[in-house]
Parts: C-alpha cells; sequence; structure tokens
C-alpha cells in the first residue's frame, strides 16, 4: 500500500445471495471471513489500514438493504448534520465537515444482520492481534453533492477508547469522476498520501483510529457510508457526546 491505490469492481451480472449468508455453504462464508480477518489484521499491522471486498461476506442483498436504509433515512430528513469534537467541545463546523449521519441501533433486520457480522470482526481481531476490543457503535453517513470531510483522525491520541475504525460503502456504480473518494495518509508521514479508495458499494476500510490520516474529497453525488468503531472502553457514552468521526 505504499503506491497510490484506486479500488473499483462491479458486480457479476444476475448475482444474488441471502442477507449475511454464504454463497454456497456456511463453510465457504467462514473460510471467507477467515481470510478477510487474516489479511486485515496482517496489513492493519504493516500498513494500519487495510481496504477489502467485503460483497461476498456480507452478500449484494445485505448491501442493498443498508443503501435502501439509510437513503430513506436521508430522504426523509431524519439524518443530524455532523460535528467535530466532544463532550463541551463538541461543534458544527461546515469548514471541516459537511455530512449527515443516524446512530444505528441495531432494531431492523438489515442492522441486526450487521451487527452480527461486525460482532464477528470484533472477535476476530481479538484473537488475532489481542487488541481488548470491547464493543462497537456505528451510524449512517451521507454526503451531498459538495460535501467533504478535511484530513483527520477518528480519535484523540493516548485516549485509547476508540481503537479501530471500518468504514463500509453503499454506493453502486460509482465513478472517479463523482468524487467523494476517502484518502488515507501514511501514519509516519501524514503528508504522504497511500491510497485512494473509491467508495463502492461492498468496499470496506479499516484502520488504526489513534494513528491514520484520511479525508473524505468532495462529493459530486449523493454519498452513502456506514461508519463503525471498534472500542476498548466499557461504559458506553451517551450517543452523540464523542462524536469525531469517521463518517468516511
Amino acid at each position: 500500500m505504499d503506491a497510490t491505490v484506486l479500488f473499483s469492481f462491479g458486480l457479476p451480472p444476475g448475482y444474488r445471495a441471502t442477507a449475511c449468508r454464504p454463497p454456497n455453504s456456511e463453510l465457504s462464508r467462514q473460510k471467507l471471513f477467515e481470510s478477510l480477518l487474516d489479511t486485515m489484521t496482517v496489513e492493519l499491522a504493516e500498513c494500519g489500514w487495510s481496504s477489502l471486498d467485503a460483497r461476498a461476506w456480507l452478500t449484494p442483498q445485505l448491501l442493498a438493504e443498508l443503501q435502501a436504509e439509510v437513503s430513506a433515512l436521508h430522504e426523509a430528513d431524519a439524518m443530524a448534520i455532523a460535528g467535530v469534537g466532544r463532550g463541551l467541545g463538541h461543534t458544527h463546523d461546515k469548514s471541516v465537515r459537511r455530512d449527515r449521519i443516524a446512530w444505528l441501533k441495531g432494531d431492523s433486520a438489515p442492522q441486526k444482520a450487521l451487527f452480527e457480522c461486525l460482532e464477528g470482526v470484533r472477535r476476530g481481531l481479538n484473537e488475532r492481534a489481542f487488541l481488548g476490543l470491547r464493543r462497537f457503535e456505528a451510524h449512517y453517513a451521507t454526503y451531498e453533492a459538495g460535501d467533504f470531510y478535511k484530513r483527520h483522525l477518528d480519535s484523540f491520541r493516548g485516549r485509547a477508547s476508540r481503537v479501530v475504525s471500518l468504514v463500509l460503502y453503499l454506493n453502486e456504480g460509482w465513478q472517479a469522476q463523482d468524487g467523494g473518494v476517502l484518502q488515507v495518509y501514511n501514519r509516519e508521514s501524514s503528508n504522504e498520501l497511500c491510497g485512494t479508495v473509491l467508495p463502492e458499494a461492498g468496499r470496506m476500510v479499516v484502520f488504526m483510529s489513534e494513528e491514520v490520516p484520511h479525508e473524505v474529497i468532495t462529493a459530486q453525488r449523493t454519498r452513502y457510508s456506514l461508519a463503525c468503531w471498534f472500542r476498548c472502553d466499557e461504559v458506553p457514552f451517551p450517543i452523540g457526546i464523542d462524536a469525531t468521526g469517521p463518517a468516511c
């Protein structure tokens, strides 16, 4: 991942699968998941971030259901303006970020299926990397044309609450000219661009929350994603108190 890489792919014509179930069998799905976890763990250790194709694991059906849910929330104007900072320092600064968010509670069928998958990631990373991840939280994010999120880290250094960030993209047919790409910077040299990720449906990016700077370039059309933090603290903060990102 030392060179800039643009990730892009399309679904095979007519491909269908059941949400969060394997294309062939539970054994094949488990093997695929274990392979994703192995790659994720190695790349997190070596580079601090990893970009993976999660379509076959999460399935096109679940991705479509999640996209439909965030799209409905967006169209109903049910998403909140995202902020920066935490606690009393939490503010809305449109010069830094312009996305809108909606926290997930696991109370719909797609969210329940997703939460099962995210719990598998939490356990898998703990087994492989001994990260001490205790829980996770997640929200949808929407960027309209003209929206962006300037370069930032997802967690305050040394706070050791948000340890690993995960972003899942929900945009079918996204093209480079649509903007909204995620730019990832070298954790050893924050001005060195080491990856550019196209936010197509099923692309999943995982990175160390305190270490890897990243930004969302201005979107040219509506862009949907789902952001998740794996945390090592035990007691949840009230939703919205610690809301610095990623929403990428």
